[in-house]
């Protein structure tokens, strides 16, 4: 957890503790990026209002080099936050105060998404190449720096190509939770995806859109 609040932190940790997690706290946001680069951590819960460094530069400068599960917790909570935490590559987002039994069960469902599929399958479409265990992905012999739920949305698309994959069924898989009526998150991620895809050799789209019905890819 990166936090300044180390009162929170303690609070949470204690919580977290008795259900089952171990949780190392760093309360400004250069010691929080060095520690998340150099440690071995299944998630990462980072505060948006650091000392220093803030939240949204650590994000970015995180992502460049780690795709661990990353949940952005803070007092700031309105839409447009939410969403540039997204696009620079959160998996999840929840607003302060917390519950922490929101956010135990949050961690939880990252944790069990970044699980292997099915041990050792390569799922293969085109120049893309996905490891569903892994959820590592190769664009011809380039590594592609997805996240985790970029690379669980692809592993969903990949497992059907060509065939629509309906919004519910694709968020309740790659995101772990159904999708609300205003909820932009699987959007945020697809515009993502996209992106670090590039477009085919006909300049279209990878992942096609169906309005109001969900995604297919090819």
């Amino acid at each position: 957890m990166i936090d300044d609040d180390q009162e929170l932190c303690e609070l949470l940790g204690s919580w977290l503790q008795a259900e089952g997690f171990q949780l190392t706290s760093v309360h400004d946001g250069s010691a929080g990026l060095e520690a998340a680069r150099n440690g071995d951590y299944q998630a990462i819960v980072l505060d948006m209002m650091l000392p220093g460094m803030n939240g949204l530069e650590v994000l970015r400068a995180l992502r460049q080099s780690c795709n661990t599960p990353l949940l952005m917790l803070s007092a700031r909570g309105e839409p447009v936050d939410r969403i540039l935490g997204l696009e620079l590559g959160a998996d999840d987002y929840l607003a302060k105060p917390a519950d922490p039994r929101e956010l135990v069960a949050r961690l939880r469902a990252l944790l069990r998404r970044s699980g292997p599929a099915s041990e050792g399958q390569m799922l293969e479409v085109g120049d893309l190449r996905l490891d569903s265990a892994s959820l590592m992905c190769w664009q011809g012999e380039e590594l592609l720096p997805l996240t985790q739920t970029e690379a669980l949305i692809l592993r969903e698309l990949l497992e059907h190509p060509g065939q629509l994959v309906d919004r519910q069924s694709l968020s309740r898989q790659a995101l772990g939770k159904p999708l609300g009526p205003y909820d932009r998150s699987l959007d945020m991620h697809i515009s993502n995806l996209r992106r670090k895809l590039g477009v085919q050799a006909d300049g279209r789209s990878r992942i096609q859109s169906i309005r109001g019905r969900g995604y297919l890819y090819g």
